[in-house]
């Protein structure tokens, strides 16, 4: 930023050339930029030019056009209302008569004869004031250019993002084929038993194996960039049902798991019932996934109202849980705690959720503690349903 002190300039206003020799005289020394005027039209000649005045020092009386209606015509420019106008005089004015002065545009008055000192001092408090004032606009410039420059970050970065979010969800759409036919030919391979030794074998196992990683990364990585890519509307929803349903869907993993699951009332929100879906999904399998060895898991879903309108969502299981300070790592793409031989996953699945809450406005946060499960609120805002204009009643009259 240019921190360049900005120059100074007077514009001193009088009939009689001896009093502004004797201004000049006094101000000089300062280094101010002195601009002289014998009128008051002179002075709006100059001011038609000239904008950025710090200061005019304007005798009262002058001929034809006195210092009063002078004053009154400069600050007839909206360009010229920020300059202050400190009025000379030799006479003794009443109360009056200075308010209309003040009421002029005037703020401050020096008599005649002039005092040095004083007329320094007044100066140079008005002088401290506008270079004050210019500081603040040079930094205020200077924040708006940063400021701008932030932004034009932003849409760049929202830009590149939309678009590496695209090319993942194309790559990974068309990698599907190709792992396909891999899996396939390595299936194939493995019902030749007669043809392959020992170790051929369990190469082409290996093959399979690694495959089917692959294919539900991929899977996982399609889902991440779908959330992004998707545009399915809006739906009110009640999610008991959609909870419920789901529920149904896992049942043989949660039977296979020997575990319960129970769900106390959920609110019904306007939202997109897919990704909602996706997200108590994802939820659900990871508390399914991460129980304890011998220890049937029991996940608890439940609902709550908060103040600003919003509804928090709390998945509570009795799983391995995890340490605090993991809290937010554990939602970053691809962000893993555990090894792939302890427990298998991708390290996509909160990533998704936090994107599907972010999405719908919202948030998902974590909490856990090893050996003692986990919690996961998921904060999703409460929209007022959308009533189509044929269902809306008419003031008035009452629908039968």
């Amino acid at each position: 930023m240019n921190d360049r002190k900005p120059d100074i300039k007077l514009l001193l206003v009088d009939d009689r050339e001896d009093n502004l020799f004797a201004i000049e005289a006094i101000l000089e020394p300062d280094g101010y930029s002195l601009y002289k005027a014998r009128s008051g039209r002179a002075a709006l000649r100059i001011l038609l030019k000239e904008v950025d005045f710090t200061l005019i020092l304007m005798d009262v009386q002058m001929p034809e056009l006195n210092g009063f209606e002078t004053a009154t015509l400069i600050y007839q420019r909206d360009i010229l209302r920020h300059i202050p106008i400190i009025f000379i005089t030799a006479n003794d004015y009443t109360e009056e008569t200075m308010f209309t002065g003040y009421r002029m545009g005037g703020v401050d008055y020096i008599k005649k004869p002039i005092n040095p000192d004083l007329l320094r001092t007044k100066v140079s408090v008005f002088v401290e004031l506008y270079r004050k004032n210019h500081q603040l606009r040079q930094q205020e410039q200077h924040l708006m250019q940063l400021n701008q420059q932030l932004m034009e970050n932003v849409l760049q970065l929202r830009s590149t993002n939309e678009e590496l979010e695209r090319f993942a969800y194309a790559a990974s759409h068309d990698l599907q084929e190709p792992l396909r036919k891999i899996m396939l030919f390595s299936e194939r391979l493995l019902s030749k038993n007669d043809q392959l030794d020992g170790d051929g074998q369990g190469y082409v196992d290996k093959i399979s194996r690694a495959a089917s990683r692959m294919q539900i990364l991929i899977k996982n990585i399609l889902e991440y960039s779908r959330s992004s890519v998707d545009s399915d509307p809006f739906e009110v929803t009640d999610l008991n049902v959609l909870v419920e349903a789901l529920i149904s869907d896992l049942e043989v993993s949660i039977e296979q798991k020997g575990a319960s699951v129970s769900v106390e009332p959920l609110p019904v929100l306007r939202v997109i019932p897919s990704q909602i879906r996706q997200l108590f999904q994802n939820l659900i399998i990871n508390a399914l996934k991460f129980s304890r060895p011998d220890v049937p898991p029991r996940i608890r879903i439940t609902a709550s109202a908060e103040a600003g309108g919003f509804y928090e969502i709390s998945v509570r299981d009795n799983g391995i849980g995890f340490e605090q300070k993991y809290a937010d790592k554990i939602f970053s793409l691809f962000s893993r705690l555990h090894s792939y031989d302890q427990f298998e996953g991708t390290g996509i699945g909160l990533a998704i959720c936090k994107k599907i809450a972010d999405k719908h406005g919202g948030m998902i946060s974590a909490s856990g503690e090893p050996g003692e499960g986990s919690v996961f609120i998921v904060s999703l805002p409460v929209r007022e349903p959308e009533i189509p204009e044929t269902q809306k009643e008419i003031p008035g009259e009452s629908l039968s």
